[in-house]
Formats: structure tokens, sequence, C-alpha cells
């Protein structure tokens, strides 16, 4: 048995293990999957020395417990959470040494959804299709986390940043999301389009790694028939029969019935991971490139 592994104490509500994603594998029906957040997953690898492709934690809501069988350096990221090791606070945001046997705990965010635990060596589960990612939709990748799970580490190769603190984005207080609108807004009413371009909606509860949906004004069709099933991507604001946007996030479906409005910029998606349930979203057009 390894020395260089991770007890997971408490999994928490959601932890997954995330890199960036799978890439091209579309045709096959395979997502991207991925951290939601992706700058910040790669900003607390650059933090404990790893690259900034290698595998992390993302934590969703109430954090996690671990215990390295190893001395480790990690560093928390994304939502804002106390972090203790063995019950003494550590920083946030930054990079700290845990020794073998400590109990690292990753608390409840303060604000925000998703918190990120990149922890030197990286996490060297099994790779599938070149990725190390949970897909929950899929199923592709390691399930998540459970209490009781034991993940190898990979090998240190860099030391870690010599820095007190890396300013980190706060999650919103109101959720912007630029969109090209667009294949499908002919699908909509006029006053739908209007509706969907100057209304604020707000994030639902039931929201989760596969979209961000959305409560609010109900879009009406101009068009009433059936969509045959076309390719989805990241950010595709799909709009189901209840008529309230949905954003494809991470590990969306790569294909869908329902009529896509608009895209939504890639680089707004990292403000959408950190959106909590009630936060207001607003949908603002702008020119193709």
């Amino acid at each position: 048995m390894t020395d260089r592994a991770l007890f997971v104490v408490r999994a928490g509500a959601l932890t997954t293990v995330q890199d960036m994603g799978r890439p091209g594998y579309a045709h096959l029906g395979v997502p991207r999957s991925g951290a939601l957040d992706a700058p910040t997953a790669a900003l607390v690898n650059r933090l404990v020395g790893n690259p900034a492709k290698a595998a992390v934690l993302e934590t969703t809501l109430n954090g996690c417990t671990l215990r390295p069988r190893c001395a480790v350096t990690v560093a928390v990221g994304g939502a804002p959470c106390p972090v203790t090791v063995d019950g003494r606070p550590a920083p946030w945001g930054a990079a700290v040494r845990v020794p073998a046997g400590a109990l690292l705990d990753i608390g409840t965010a303060l604000s925000g959804v998703r918190g990120y635990v990149a922890v030197s060596g990286g996490l060297a589960v099994e790779p599938v299709l070149g990725s190390r990612s949970t897909d929950l939709l899929s199923g592709l990748g390691p399930p998540p986390l459970t209490d009781g799970t034991v993940l190898p580490l990979g090998h240190v190769i860099g030391g870690h940043a010599r820095v007190d603190v890396v300013p980190q984005p706060a999650p919103p207080a109101e959720l912007v999301l630029r969109v090209t609108m667009g294949p499908r807004d002919g699908w909509f009413t006029d006053a739908a389009l209007r509706v969907f371009t100057t209304s604020t909606y707000r994030v639902s509860s039931a929201s989760n790694r596969i979209g961000l949906r959305t409560e609010g004004s109900s879009l009406e069709r101009a068009v009433s028939g059936e969509l045959p099933s076309e390719g989805m991507v990241l950010g595709a604001v799909q709009v189901p029969p209840d008529g309230r946007p949905v954003v494809f996030l991470a590990d969306h479906p790569t294909t869908g019935g329902y009529p896509v409005i608009a895209v939504v910029r890639t680089p707004d998606l990292r403000a959408a991971a950190q959106a909590t349930p009630g936060t207001p979203v607003r949908f603002v057009p702008v020119r193709r490139h």
C-alpha cells in the first residue's frame, strides 16, 4: 500500500476529481467535463507546484475532510471557506503544509458554491480518455467521493509558490452572462427575445454540473414543432418545454432536442460555477466576433 495517498474522512455533499476535462470526444457522445471553475483549479495547482492541468478535488457547498498518508502541500480556492489542520486555522488561497496523518478540514462555503483543493503531486487516479475528471452524466472517470475513499497521489515535481495569499474573484452577487444569439433564436417570438435579453432570472436550486437552471419568465415559442436532436456546446442556453433557460455546463449532453436560443461566452462560465441559488441572472447579447 503506497503512502502517497489521501484518505477521505468526510466526502461532503458532492466532491469529485476534476482536471481540464476530455475535449474532442463529442462525436462519441462524451462530454468535455472538467472543473467548472477551470481558472481556479489551475491557480490552486500553481500554488502547490503542480502543472495547471493536474487533477484536483472540486467540492460543493460543505467541503470535505481529508487525511494524507504522507506530508503534502495543499491549497484551497474557489468558494471562500474556513480551512483547518488538526483543528488549527490555516489560510485559504495559499499553500499550506499538512503533515502525514494530520486532519485537513475544508469547511462550508461562506459564499459561492464550489471549492478546489490541490495537493502536491496531483491526484493520480486512473485516467479515462486522457482525463481524470468525474463526469456525472456519462459516468466516466472516478465516482464521486464517499467516506473512506483512498486517492493515490502523483510525484511532486516542483516547489510550491512563495506567496502569502493570492487574489481570487468573489462569487457573483449578480450573474451577468454575455451571450451570442442563436442558432435557434428564430424559434421564439419577438416578445420572448425581449424578455430573454431584458429580464432578470434567478439561479434555481435544481442547478448542477450539467446545467445552471433558472427561475423566471417563460419564453414563448414561435415554432411549435419538434426539433431534431443536434450537437450541444459548452455554454449553450437551451430552452426546455417550461420555457425557462438552462445554461449547459461542463457535464452537459453532447446532443439535445430543445432549441438553443443563445450561447454564453466561455469566460463568463467561471462565475456561473459559483452562483448560489437565488442569485440574479441577466443575459446580455453581444455581437459575434
